[in-house]
């Protein structure tokens, strides 16, 4: 595939620098980077004179004119702020020097975390894996395979908040990925313990059956049955069988729509069911229980009514494994029949292995939410597999790209850093997201520019989701280039006493979870006794998790803080982006439940730099620059103080005359100006080499805004109330909405959905639009000249700017009113021609509404 530098297609002109990175247009003003590592690699060969293993990613960077003029606008800015506030300290003059001051400290705050911004995105790098080396290298010429074993992990709670279908067509995906089926196994934790979730998971079983060989056989892209059935475009057929092809995605998709009506009535199954057994069985046996499909086998997570020892937070441990660990050597399917329509005679029908798993809950503990499922997982996974990486996914996040997990491990074994790499982090992409992406869900301008600067530093932080770690660094286990030479190897003797916990058998296995050379899972030898106390409330007790060990506890933002862990220690990580994309999932395209996700990520990002993981407590194995940018991810929400100081300054218009707050205001104006021109020049710039649009661009801009009006205002009330040693601002759980049916698509975007958190927004939106009226009615009832009038309308390009930045969310409020936009501009008109009206009308009476102001 291309390189950058040969143009807008072919392969690169050297031979030796070949590979199958593809280079699409937005990688036009990409280089590469590591041309001298890529041809010593090749001179040496692949286990060469001189023991060079080949590389198995390439290094890209910006074209030396882009970043340069990248760099030099950022000078520039920087120049122009320092002069700015030179120029205001030794111009100290204003008609209300308490606001100027409180300007002062805002705009130095803003430059500053600006500068925190910009300096971390200088040095952007762009990795992309070489699948095909990995292939030669590890793939075995009879089929198998010399891959490191992987556990998947797989989170949800709530069937109705995240809908199952999304849930399963996760796993589905995950079973058809390509990476050999006997070198992974995936392990679905069911934090509510709902029985619909079970037997949700043996139907998903059921039809990976047929799935699962399909997709071999046919190679087919995505392999999450939902989003391949429905899918616009598909590009050429890549499997063995085209004259088979049509009738079999015929049958696989019909075999779908029965498998999804199963799923759907699942829940009205399993009650009508639990009804008859408990009328059968009488009151002695607890009539209000939940059966399970056997009809005699009460379930043990929580009920349908609940129950003590079975609602949520209250029910014991479930472990179960769905599909065993399959054998070493390829099982043929079956051959076309009367019962079995598909010919999978040629095709590998072994199935991975799959795990449900549901913790013990009890009242009086802290269940740590997501990070303490994960956990519960890390424990299971290590006794029963033990592979030396992992993969974690929510529940609504399926694989779109079936090399992905291929892609990861190109990052992890590469001769270079592999072994320093702790993690790889794959972008968030969605498949809901309207078109506009009027919620900036996407969020590009983070995963596509600023996590690509931080991959030329440290590594990207860890978001939750679609993340590749090695287990030992999750133990806490330093990273080897940083580990004494007499202790190279990960030795479970190095660990404090009781920082795993009582566990002979979870003890003994982290050894060898170090290895990553070990491509044959070890047999389970571990009882189920042991298995269950690892799932217990209690097993935590005293020891590190939570704190060193796994995911960290207490922070609302789990994933950022662990990540922050592991880079403390001296690990680093990888930003990888592919095409197709590696995963997608949904978001929350409702106002309501979008903003409640930003005010978790804010709340729990002071609550991270407040806590002993303050990236300023961190010591020297975390990157000068990387620090910077922990520092700028946990404290941007401090800047909504300064910024709801600006926005509630058009008050002025309302009940002063001519106001000033900095003279001579010409000259302010000017810098004003020219500070905002460089640092959207450069924003332009920014999004050239990122491969992203304006639009891109202007929606991050919207959406901090609309953040820092009502949603950081509440996280910072928030970590107020957690100094106090008050509880503070319970952070909700985001809910997932199924689009599919009978339902509009897009239904969710024109919800409206009345909370607090909306309250000050509306009102920043009611100032400045009474700022513009007040004004209109002041020129009027003033009658003032062409020359106070173009004085006042400098003043009020802020007004109207801030009202087009908050137009995403004025049409959220709007509901289905906001299919049609030009009801809101009617809106906004009448609303201040309304209050010019009042004015007027009050001339005479109030004689100070109509004076002059200027407002800066």
């Amino acid at each position: 595939m291309a390189s950058p530098a040969a143009g807008g297609g072919g392969r690169l002109a050297d031979p030796l620098l070949a590979t199958d990175v593809v280079v699409g247009p937005k990688d036009k003003y990409w280089v590469p980077a590591d041309e001298r590592e890529i041809l010593a690699s090749h001179r040496s060969g692949a286990g060469g004179d001189d023991g060079r293993a080949p590389l198995l990613y390439r290094t890209f960077r910006v074209k030396g004119p882009l970043i340069n003029l990248y760099r030099l606008l950022t000078l520039v800015r920087v120049i122009v702020v320092i002069l700015f506030f030179t120029w205001r300290m030794r111009h100290r003059d204003s008609d209300a020097m308490w606001l100027w001051w409180i300007s002062v400290v805002g705009d130095l705050w803003f430059g500053v975390t600006w500068l925190l911004n910009q300096i971390t995105k200088l040095r952007p790098r762009k990795c992309v894996p070489s699948i095909s080396v990995l292939r030669e290298q590890l793939d075995q010429p009879d089929g198998g395979s010399d891959l490191p074993l992987l556990d998947v992990f797989i989170n949800t709670v709530d069937p109705v908040d995240e809908p199952m279908l999304y849930t399963m067509n996760s796993i589905l995906s995950i079973l058809a990925t390509d990476y050999p089926v006997d070198k992974y196994a995936t392990y679905f934790s069911d934090d509510g313990g709902s029985l619909v979730h079970y037997e949700g998971l043996q139907l998903a079983a059921e039809f990976a059956a047929s799935w699962v060989p399909f997709c071999r056989k046919h190679c087919v892209e995505p392999r999450a049955p939902e989003s391949y059935f429905w899918a616009k475009m598909r590009g050429e057929y890549a499997g063995t069988a085209p004259k088979e092809f049509l009738d079999d995605h015929r049958r696989m998709r019909a075999a779908y729509e029965e498998f999804k009506v199963r799923l759907d009535g699942l829940s009205a199954a399993i009650e009508q069911r639990s009804e008859a057994c408990n009328r059968a069985n009488g009151k002695e046996e607890g009539a209000d229980a939940t059966w399970m499909a056997d009809g005699s086998t009460q379930w043990q997570g929580t009920w349908i009514k609940p129950a003590k020892g079975h609602r949520k937070g209250h029910h014991p441990a479930i472990l179960q494994v769905m599909l065993d660990q399959p054998s070493k050597d390829p099982e043929l399917g079956m051959a076309a029949s009367s019962g079995h329509p598909l010919d999978l005679s040629a095709v590998d029908a072994r199935l991975p292995m799959l795990v449900y798993i549901a913790r013990e809950k009890r009242p009086g503990y802290d269940h740590q939410k997501k990070a303490g499922a994960m956990n519960v997982q890390l424990r299971v996974s290590a006794l029963l597999s033990n592979a030396p990486f992992i993969i974690n996914f929510d529940g609504d996040h399926y694989v779109n790209n079936s090399q992905a997990f291929r892609a990861a491990m190109c990052f992890m074994l590469d001769p270079r850093d592999g072994a320093d790499t702790a993690f790889v982090q794959f972008p968030q992409r969605f498949d809901d997201v309207d078109p506009t992406d009027r919620y900036c869900n996407h969020n590009r301008m983070f995963f596509d520019a600023t996590l690509l600067g931080l991959n030329g530093i440290q590594g990207p932080s860890f978001v939750g989701t679609g993340c590749m770690f090695r287990r030992v660094a999750l133990y806490s286990a330093d990273p080897p280039r940083w580990r004494p030479d007499d202790a190279k190897e990960a030795k479970a003797s190095r660990y404090r006493p009781n920082m795993f916990g009582k566990s002979t058998s979870f003890i003994n296995s982290v050894p060898a979870a170090a290895n990553q050379e070990r491509s044959v899972p070890s047999p389970a030898t571990v009882g189920e006794a042991e298995l269950a106390d690892a799932m217990t409330c209690a097993y935590e007790d005293g020891t590190e998790w939570g704190n060193d060990v796994g995911w960290v506890y207490n922070i609302a933002t789990e994933d950022v803080v662990t990540g922050f862990r592991l880079h403390r220690t001296g690990w680093r990580s990888t930003y990888c982006a592919m095409e197709p994309d590696a995963f997608r999932g949904t978001a929350p395209i409702n106002l309501t439940e979008r903003l409640y996700q930003i005010l978790r990520w804010s709340g729990g990002s002071l609550e991270m730099f407040f806590s002993r993981f303050c990236p300023l407590l961190a010591g020297r194995r975390l990157h000068p620059m990387q620090r910077i940018a922990y520092i700028n991810m946990t404290t941007y929400p401090v800047s909504t103080f300064f910024i709801c100081m600006y926005y509630f300054y058009p008050v002025m218009w309302l009940f002063q005359g001519e106001f000033y707050i900095q003279r001579p205001f010409q000259t302010f104006a000017l810098f004003v100006v020219i500070v905002i021109a460089t640092v959207e020049l450069i924003g332009m710039v920014e999004i050239r080499w990122a491969g992203l649009t304006p639009l891109d661009w202007f929606r991050n801009e919207q959406f901090y805004i609309i953040g820092t009006t009502g949603v950081y205002p509440m996280a910072m009330l928030h970590i107020i109330l957690r100094s106090l040693g008050i509880k503070g601002v319970s952070f909700k759980l985001t809910a997932k909405k199924l689009t599919s049916g009978t339902r509009e698509r897009l239904a969710e975007l024109y919800d409206v959905q009345w909370v607090p958190l909306l309250v000050p927004t509306v009102v920043v939106m009611a100032v400045n639009v009474a700022a513009i009226g007040a004004a209109a009615g002041k020129a009027i009832a003033g009658r003032w000249s062409a020359a106070q009038v173009a004085g006042a309308a400098s003043g009020l390009v802020f007004n109207v700017w801030m009202l087009l930045l908050l137009y995403p969310f004025a049409l959220g409020i709007m509901g289905r009113w906001s299919k049609r936009p030009y009801i809101l501009f009617i809106v906004l008109v009448t609303a201040v021609a309304a209050t010019a009206s009042v004015y007027v009308a009050l001339a005479g009476s109030l004689p100070y509404l109509h004076s002059g102001i200027k407002l800066v």
